[in-house]
């Protein structure tokens, strides 16, 4: 196909003709402005799908830091909540204190009415003061800390006090039973002669208690010849008592054992004739007539 084109000039009409790439120009320029439509068109639609996402993505933040801020205040609340339970337990705690050390007399020596802190529970989305929930955490530490100390001291002093009482050697070293051989000389029972008996015999049933006269610690717990089953319980100040041919014991050696415990069970082991308990006192080492132990006022 061809195109014929006529040009008027002055001296008359001239025929052109045009080649073919002329002819493919203006399909050119609308393939190009096509192209370039759908180009721009593109490029608007992803910035608007871009714009989009942003939009969803702020919406998503926006909503995660609420979650958190709610999640956060109840968490503090929690904690403030916490704290206000510490306080009142740590109040009732230095009010324990202060009435152990009154009752040993020890209110001058020991102060546990230092202030109370104030604390409360916070509504739900309030605000909280952090620094202040901090400032309280760390005063009632200080506060533990210092009656930890002051409560341990106390009860090292009231152990101090009644250790005298503990250690004060009474009574006598069976539950139920009578005094069947005195502190003396007398007869053996095994052989008849004259020999002197060591400390003081009380006859029971077997199987009866055989209870500490006094607080100490345990420094022998097995057999030893002629006492069989023997405890020797050390109350300082070199005293020391000894209970012997008992049926079984019920401690150790280095146990500490309080006034009135059951150290072993009555019997008749070693050099016995039947079952009682051999009971001895002894000052630096040597036996001493127990009589006035047993029948002394108790301290």
């Amino acid at each position: 196909m061809s195109v014929t084109v006529f040009i008027q000039g002055r001296n008359g009409a001239t025929r052109w003709q045009p080649g073919k790439r002329w002819l493919l120009l203006p399909i050119l320029l609308i393939a190009a402005g096509t192209g370039l439509y759908q180009h721009n068109a593109k490029q608007l639609t992803q910035q608007q799908a871009n714009v989009d996402n942003e939009r969803v993505a702020r919406e998503a933040q926006k909503a995660e830091l609420i979650a958190l801020k709610n999640a956060t205040e109840t968490q503090l609340s929690m904690l403030v909540a916490h704290v206000a339970r510490m306080q009142a337990k740590l109040t009732r705690l230095e009010a324990l204190g202060q009435q152990v050390a009154v009752n040993n007399q020890l209110e001058d020596q020991f102060d546990f009415s230092s202030e109370v802190g104030v604390g409360g529970i916070s509504e739900l989305g309030t605000n909280i003061e952090l620094d202040q929930l901090i400032a309280d955490m760390d005063e009632l530490v200080s506060r533990i800390d210092n009656n930890n100390v002051q409560l341990s001291l106390l009860e090292t002093v009231a152990s101090n006090l009644h250790i005298d009482e503990e250690r004060y050697i009474s009574g006598r070293p069976i539950q139920k039973g009578w005094l069947s051989s005195p502190y003396g000389l007398r007869n053996d029972p095994f052989n008849g002669k004259r020999t002197m008996h060591k400390g003081i015999d009380f006859a029971g049933k077997e199987g009866s208690g055989v209870i500490a006269t006094a607080g100490g610690v345990v420094t022998w717990a097995d057999k030893m010849f002629g006492y069989g089953n023997l405890v020797e319980i050390d109350h300082g100040n070199g005293l020391s008592t000894r209970y012997g041919h008992n049926k079984a014991l019920s401690v150790n050696v280095g146990d500490v054992v309080a006034k009135g415990d059951i150290i072993a069970i009555m019997g008749s082991t070693g050099r016995s004739t039947g079952p009682h308990v051999h009971y001895e006192v002894l000052r630096g080492g040597q036996q001493i007539d127990p009589q006035k132990y047993v029948y002394r006022k108790a301290g």
